[in-house]
């Protein structure tokens, strides 16, 4: 079975769901979730800076980060595993401002998404899982940031039922300190 490219754009400017290539066989499978000449025939800039991975325990949650200065787009997609992938746009200026979209990132589905600069990202770990960020900007320690997990103003319905509760939530002290989006809107006026 072969499956082609499909790109499909969401309601938030720039966020795209994407299908990457695979075929399957007797051996197995073959993926390749990125190609620059792909993605430029789609109409879709996406160069990439740095790729790197993250693994995370079942019930983690990895908040919402950006970066403040430097945004860094980001291709992600969950390699093996299972997570709850949620973007919100803090792009001031968007139709969107403020809305999250998720989506369910799954090992043997293959799907990933592309999220756009000036989006703030983070997961909810379903099943223990290995994420990849493909992201078209380094990441610069000195700016970057995030908004609470939970925060009232945006609203993200986590879906904590599936983790067996808030009370199994894995958050680092990173994610247990970070600002409101309101705290956000009063500091920065970059997004």
């Amino acid at each position: 079975m072969i499956q082609k490219w499909k790109f499909h754009e969401t309601e938030i400017k720039g966020l795209y769901e994407v299908a990457p290539f695979r075929a399957d066989d007797v051996r197995g499978c073959f993926t390749k979730d990125y190609s620059k000449e792909v993605f430029e025939a789609n109409g879709l800039e996406h160069d990439l800076a740095e790729v790197f991975y993250t693994t995370s325990h079942k019930g983690v949650i990895r908040a919402l980060h950006f970066q403040r200065v430097r945004q860094q787009p980001k291709l992600v997609r969950c390699i093996w595993g299972h997570v709850w992938d949620v973007v919100v746009d803090l792009r001031r200026d968007s139709l969107t401002f403020k809305k999250w979209l998720a989506f369910d990132l799954i090992g043997e589905k293959y799907n990933e998404i592309l999220v756009p600069a000036g989006c703030a990202h983070g997961y909810l770990v379903l099943e223990d899982s290995i994420v990849s960020y493909k992201c078209a900007e380094k990441f610069y320690g000195e700016y970057d940031d995030g908004i609470m997990w939970n925060d009232p103003d945006i609203g993200v319905q986590w879906p904590l039922e599936k983790i067996g509760g808030e009370e199994k939530l894995i958050l680092a002290d990173k994610d247990k300190n970070l600002q409101s989006f309101r705290e956000l809107m009063e500091h920065y006026e970059e997004f």
